[in-house]
């Protein structure tokens, strides 16, 4: 078995560590890190399912430390809308001219992340209900199958809903993990899921693990307001990484 050259193993090792290093601390931002380094060394074909296989593996590393905060009456209906719209986020993905979506995606993101870093007593909604959660999942799920972005909405959402940090992630990180591991089924059925990609798996999924752990052990160390912030900074990282790649 021929090994890819020792300068993209190095360059995807330090892409899967320090990517699971923010999932672990986070319980997102998974591809958001890792795909800065891995397109250097791999198609983006490869990257793809790559990023959801190590993404699922590092959510359930982790899901004991934080399955005290799994609410299911408010995960349901989020993640039952979510699983619906992928598909549809990959049908419309034919019509739907990606590169302004994310330039549109990435200034909400950047414009959301500066007020919510300023002002004094961010806005709790309270209303809705589970109708607004299950729109809320659809959206993450349409803009996971349109472009990859299924993290944000829910990410966002949490924290107007008011949640402390282990809230967040009992919300975030099951949806994630279960739109994730759709993406990989959907890209081992269209045969994405070829000798390369099991190569770098085998690089990739233990690495992953151990920046996750190392991740998980600061998390228990951050308290609510702290967790705010880190999550608003890979919001706003988010968004002009996405104008970014937009542009070129």
């Amino acid at each position: 078995m021929e090994l890819p050259p020792t300068g993209d193993i190095a360059i995807v090792v330090v892409g899967a560590l320090a990517a699971g290093f923010v999932n672990g601390l986070s319980g997102t931002g998974y591809a958001l890190v890792a795909l800065g380094f891995w397109l250097q060394a791999m198609s983006p074909l490869t990257a793809a399912p790559l990023t959801a296989l190590c993404g699922v593996a590092g959510h359930v590393q982790s899901l004991p430390k934080i399955w005290k905060g799994v609410r299911w009456p408010r995960l349901w209906p989020m993640l039952a809308s979510g699983i619906v719209g992928v598909p549809i986020g990959t049908m419309l993905l034919e019509h739907v001219r990606p590169n302004p979506l994310k330039i549109g995606v990435g200034i909400l993101l950047i414009l959301y992340s500066a007020w919510m870093a300023f002002v004094r007593r961010p806005p709790i909604v309270t209303g809705g209900g589970r109708a607004a959660d299950a729109v809320i999942g659809l959206t993450g799920g349409v803009m996971g199958g349109m472009a990859s972005l299924s993290g944000p909405a829910p990410a966002i959402w949490a924290q107007l809903r008011g949640f402390g940090k282990d809230e967040q992630r009992g919300v975030n990180q099951p949806y994630n993990m279960s739109i994730l591991l759709l993406a990989l089924v959907s890209a081992g059925v269209a045969g994405f899921l070829d000798r390369t990609f099991f190569i770098w798996a085998a690089i990739c999924v233990p690495t992953t693990l151990i920046g996750a752990r190392i991740g998980l052990a600061l998390y228990g160390r951050v308290n609510d307001a702290q967790f705010r912030r880190i999550i608003l900074s890979l919001l706003g990282l988010s968004g002009v990484t996405l104008i970014v790649s937009s542009l070129r």
